[in-house]
């Protein structure tokens, strides 16, 4: 059971965070605070943020339970989140700031118009309202694996706390928060990695030489395989995928805009993606090590890769210090929770309801209502089965055009909204007969939407007469 101390620590996390919360709602004069901290965020904290708001539980937990089971291949995103950021910073973050943008969408709006804006900006709501069911259900999961709560009182729990904190103090609550769990997270994993060594009879190279006996470490694999993960459908769908996460989607160009300027948006970008190389290797190092430790001891019927990290935690390791951990996967939990009804409350007063009066109050009810919907999506979720498919899922379907749209603005002359319109069609034809009918392996998901929507896009383009584009809307006329 989780014990008493355990329960201690944990609610003395969730006390504090309650308390950030309340520290900062008295802060929220108008709409620019609320959604931009007033664009003076310094750029650590925003970058600190930004890594764990998508670092979400989803990783935290479904890294090590991939590693597990199948082997590191997904360690190949740690050397595309170096790669991706010049792109990123390249084609999207002088668009932004030149424009001065609250959201990602905007620039849209001035470059396809208004209907695209709100296209866009709906699939955004579509696709975090699905992956925040997502970073509900997953801690919950844990905690209900643990504790021996049921797991709806975990998800109820667990949604409903991270809304308070968030509708009381907007970004700013958001961002020091975040920060918060930034440290969290990154200690427990280390913690558990060092436990895990010393578990181990022969420790690291003990870890390391099993993974390799059993295919866990084979990422030489570099031929094309749809049905399983291998290197290359590793790398090409997170460089789409980590482009779209930190070139286009609000949760991210929220926190970067929130600095203020280009120079510290560049340092918060290079900051995110050292952490990525450091912390992916990381959580795959530690589901070989759980690999290895549960090689001569029996796991109970019922705990899958997913479960396997907390379950370790809560029966392996001590009072008070399983207690760090299991909070560690909270703050991954709750940083992902708190930015996307923040990031969805911000897109829908910006993009759909922009100049009605007492707009911090309505982010407020905004914001509460979100949480009760992202809630009951944790429901929905757990009945998918496997953490990081619904994740593949929800994003393939609705954030793969939203980058097509993005990349088709910025790189192109021709592209318009008419053509992506038909793009878009056949990419949600495509991502439901994939999903469905098919055992094509979730990686290729997002890479299968954006080509269909983003090729398909540019060539119907060519058969509507697009507008001309304004000076300064591409990369091209700057």
């Amino acid at each position: 059971m989780f014990g008493t101390l355990n329960y201690l620590v944990l609610l003395l996390y969730l006390a504090g965070m309650i308390g950030i919360g309340i520290h900062f709602s008295r802060r929220q004069e108008n709409s620019e605070m609320f959604f931009l901290g007033g664009r003076k965020l310094p750029w650590l904290a925003v970058a600190m943020s930004m890594y764990a708001s998508l670092t979400s539980a989803v990783t935290y937990i479904g890294l090590p339970g991939t590693a597990y089971a199948e082997n590191i291949s997904l360690i190949i995103v740690s050397f595309m989140s170096p790669i991706v950021a010049p792109f990123i910073l390249l084609i999207f973050y002088p668009l932004y700031h030149r424009l001065r943008v609250t959201t990602s969408y905007e620039y849209i709006l001035k470059r396809f118009g208004a209907p695209a804006k709100y296209a866009v900006a709906s699939l955004f709501l579509l696709a975090r309202l699905g992956w925040l069911g997502t970073v509900v259900y997953a801690p919950a999961m844990a905690m209900s694996t643990v504790t021996g709560i049921p797991l709806w009182i975990c998800i109820c729990m667990m949604g409903l706390l991270a809304t308070v904190y968030t509708a009381l103090g907007g970004l700013a609550a958001v961002v020091w928060t975040d920060a918060i769990q930034f440290i969290i997270l990154i200690g427990g994993a280390v913690w558990v990695s060092i436990s895990l060594i010393q578990g181990v009879e022969g420790g690291a190279g003990a870890i390391i030489a099993l993974a390799g006996e059993t295919g866990r470490l084979d990422i030489g694999d570099w031929k094309i395989n749809l049905f399983s993960m291998t290197g290359p459908a590793v790398a090409i769908s997170f460089f789409f995928q980590l482009m779209q996460d930190y070139g286009t989607d609000q949760i991210t160009v929220q926190r970067l805009m929130a600095t203020g300027s280009l120079k510290k948006t560049v340092k918060s970008v290079a900051f995110n993606a050292c952490t990525d190389f450091f912390i992916i290797g990381l959580l795959m190092f530690i589901g070989l090590g759980l690999f290895a430790f549960f090689q001569n001891t029996e796991l109970p019927a019922g705990i899958t890769p997913d479960k396997t990290m907390p379950y370790y935690i809560i029966h392996y390791l001590p009072q008070g210090i399983s207690g760090l951990l299991i909070t560690a996967v909270f703050a991954a939990a709750m940083s992902s929770m708190d930015s996307g009804i923040n990031s969805i409350a911000t897109v829908l007063i910006s993009d759909f309801t922009h100049g009605v009066k007492n707009e911090v109050r309505l982010a407020r009810q905004l914001t509460l209502a979100l949480g009760l919907l992202a809630t009951a999506l944790a429901f929905y979720v757990s009945t998918i089965g496997g953490i990081l498919k619904a994740f593949f899922s929800f994003m393939g379907m609705f954030s793969a055009p939203v980058l097509a749209l993005f990349l088709m603005g910025a790189l192109t002359q021709k592209g318009n909204f008419k053509g992506w319109l038909i793009g878009l069609g056949a990419s949600i034809a495509v991502s439901i007969w994939i999903q469905k009918f098919t055992p094509v392996h979730e990686l290729y998901y997002f890479p299968a939407s954006f080509f269909v929507s983003f090729s398909i896009g540019l060539i119907a383009s060519r058969f509507f007469q697009p507008p001309e584009v304004p000076s300064g809307l591409t990369v091209w006329k700057r």
